[in-house]
């Protein structure tokens, strides 16, 4: 069975696993990961969206956005506006899932990890410095370097200079790589929605020992700043008609 939604579904699943997964592997007490810093999670990220990509296209939705941004980008862009329900309900839906078999995959390790805020940031993210509109800024400006870059890629222009189209994803992990390591140590780059309020969620719902509040004081500076990113990049997308 193949379709965009379970493309999108299966695709931020995997996704959100994987990256959540490296969080776990570097900050749960007891794995063999642990403490091993920024690098592997950055590295990480990268290549669960490369992972993620890859499955989202054999699965059915050849765009593979994975990220409600993206999709709402795309249909500022083009105008149509149709796909959002189809596609952001799966992204929400993968993350979720995703999440959740992430705490399942390290169980025994959350009760040997005393920090609450530690366990919290494995699933969703905080800022570095809580500071709201440099938050917001932080967050805006990595999902629109995010679309712009990813745009980029996949555009006539560059696809003109002779880049390979099967090249794409792995461009793409390198491109969220770029930002984890330039961007991201302000607010933890969400730079999807799907994959801050999703996990945040499953945080809120799951009996984890020890696992204090899930800030949901600080859940609307990823979801609207990364939608604020968003518009701001399906605009200039369709001013310049990539």
């Amino acid at each position: 069975m193949h379709s965009v939604w379970l493309g999108e579904f299966v695709g931020t699943l995997v996704l959100v696993y994987l990256g959540c997964g490296v969080n776990a592997s570097v900050h749960l007490r007891k794995t063999f990961a642990t403490d091993s810093g920024w690098m592997a999670v950055a590295l990480g990220w990268g290549l669960a969206v490369f992972c993620g990509v890859l499955v989202a296209q054999a699965f059915g939705s050849s765009a593979a956005h994975l990220n409600p941004a993206i999709t709402l980008s795309a249909a500022i862009n083009t105008g149509d506006f149709s796909q959002l329900p189809l596609y952001c309900s799966a992204q929400f839906l993968g993350a979720i899932c995703g999440s959740l078999l992430m705490a399942l995959h390290y169980a025994p390790h959350w009760k040997l990890t005393p920090d609450p805020a530690t366990k919290l940031g494995i699933f969703c993210t905080a800022p570095a410095i809580p500071c709201a509109w440099a938050n917001f800024v932080s967050e805006a400006l990595g999902t629109l370097f995010l679309i712009v870059v990813a745009a980029s890629i996949g555009s006539h222009g560059v696809a003109a200079s002779g880049l390979q189209p099967g090249l794409s994803p792995w461009l793409i992990a390198c491109l969220v790589w770029a930002i984890g390591l330039g961007l991201g140590s302000t607010t933890g780059y969400a730079i999807n929605p799907a994959r801050d309020l999703g996990p945040r969620l499953v945080h809120f719902l799951l009996p984890l020992p020890g696992k204090g509040d899930s800030n949901w004081g600080y859940a609307p500076i990823p979801l609207l700043g990364d939608l604020t990113g968003a518009v701001l990049a399906g605009l200039l997308l369709r001013c310049a008609h990539l």
